[in-house]
């Protein structure tokens, strides 16, 4: 009997220790199995290619320069419609401004839906072509982002410009193409655009209204007329938008590309044909 009660008090005590181990785990933000082995934390991050439906037409909504006035309300708007987009941001704007960090964190956070890409630490200064004649130190530009940015995949946009580097294609004027091979050469993608929402210069406020901008997209598509047919990535930038009736005019432009059951919103790091575009943060 002596012998019985022992194995039971045994077998209570390694019960107990499996459960405080158990519990252990999933404290620390682990699961387990039913086997009883911890599962490998699940990344984010982990780039999946995407099947596309043949019989859809894919769309990229893109916003450059931020963090800036009108980053928030795109975020927010997208959110609310329920689509994807991509933000391709600038270091330099983010440390000028005094919740940058905390709109970037916001953004890579919104990860699946939302996309922080990299444009670059300093947007060139404004100067390209002074920019684009020292392509070693613009890597280094690019590279400077990247880390500061804590930005989860390698995918980029040149500042004022609208080159493409892909798996296999790097397509460049001749001004950026030793950065746009540079970039490809260190696994980076870079991605253009096939229709911009045009804004004015002193004001920043879109030229397009909503309709017209609607108009483009549709034509574009339907006539190929984009760099990788049935796809098509939109250029805009977060600072047109910062004005409430500017809001309403991009809220128009997705209600009214929504009404076309057709079209799919997507985030850049899923178009044709990149390069695994992990970083390795």
């Amino acid at each position: 009997m002596k012998s019985e009660g022992g194995k039971r008090l045994l077998g209570l005590i390694c019960l107990m220790a499996m459960i405080s181990f158990t519990a252990c785990l999933r404290a620390h933000g682990n699961d387990i199995d039913t086997a009883g082995d911890p599962k490998k934390p699940v990344d984010k991050f982990e780039w999946h290619p995407l099947r596309y439906d043949s019989t859809k037409k894919y769309i990229y909504l893109s916003f450059d320069d931020g963090p800036q006035h009108g980053t928030v309300t795109c975020f927010d708007l997208c959110k609310k419609e329920g689509v994807k987009a991509s933000f391709f941001m600038v270091g330099l704007h983010t440390a000028q401004k005094s919740d940058g960090k905390q709109i970037v964190s916001m953004i890579r956070d919104g990860y699946p839906e939302f996309l922080l890409a990299n444009h670059s630490y300093t947007h060139a200064l404004g100067k390209y072509h002074s920019f684009y004649h020292h392509p070693l130190q613009a890597e280094e530009d690019f590279f400077q982002a990247q880390d500061f940015l804590h930005v989860p995949y390698k995918i980029v946009r040149l500042p004022g410009n609208r080159s493409w580097v892909r798996n296999g294609e790097v397509k460049a004027t001749d001004l950026v193409h030793p950065v746009a091979h540079l970039l490809d050469s260190a696994g980076y993608n870079v991605i253009g655009w096939d229709a911009e929402w045009h804004f004015r210069t002193k004001s920043a406020r879109p030229v397009q209204s909503a309709t017209r901008m609607a108009a483009e997209i549709d034509n574009a598509l339907a006539c190929g007329d984009t760099h990788v047919p049935n796809h098509l990535v939109l250029l805009s930038h977060d600072r047109m938008f910062q004005h409430p009736s500017d809001a309403d005019s991009l809220a128009k432009l997705i209600h009214i590309l929504k009404q076309n059951h057709n079209y799919v919103f997507e985030t850049v790091d899923h178009y044709p044909g990149l390069k695994k575009p992990h970083s390795g943060l």
